[in-house]
């Protein structure tokens, strides 16, 4: 098993994480662990969040569309990062209440 960060910008494991996040449709979600699922890790959640810190800014990855397990924004609510993830899912549909998004908007992956 893959420690979180293990990895190095450019790296195989890395670039499939990407391609995965940017595959995820506009106003629809998915969660770190299904990323991490569809990537072939498994268990890699945190990986999958550091897949998207490292990212680079050029890729312009669809970062906001990646959740927490039950659809949960991970950001603490206070912080800006909430803030603009929240913002950037109500202005492609998808209905944020309490940091949590709406069932339904959550996408299989497996089916893309």
């Amino acid at each position: 098993m893959r420690c979180a960060g293990s990895e190095r910008p450019g790296s195989p494991v890395l670039q499939t994480i990407w391609d995965i996040v940017a595959m995820i449709p506009k106003g629809q979600v998915a969660t770190y662990g299904s990323v991490a699922r569809a990537a072939g890790l498994a268990r890699g959640a945190r990986q999958a969040g550091y897949a998207l810190r490292v990212a680079p800014p050029g890729m312009h990855l669809p970062w906001h569309r990646v959740l927490g397990a039950g659809g949960r924004i991970v950001f603490p609510k206070s912080s800006r990062q909430h803030r603009e993830q929240a913002r950037r899912l109500r202005s492609e549909g998808v209905l944020v209440r309490n940091g949590r998004v709406d069932p339904a908007a959550i996408v299989s992956l497996e089916a893309l």
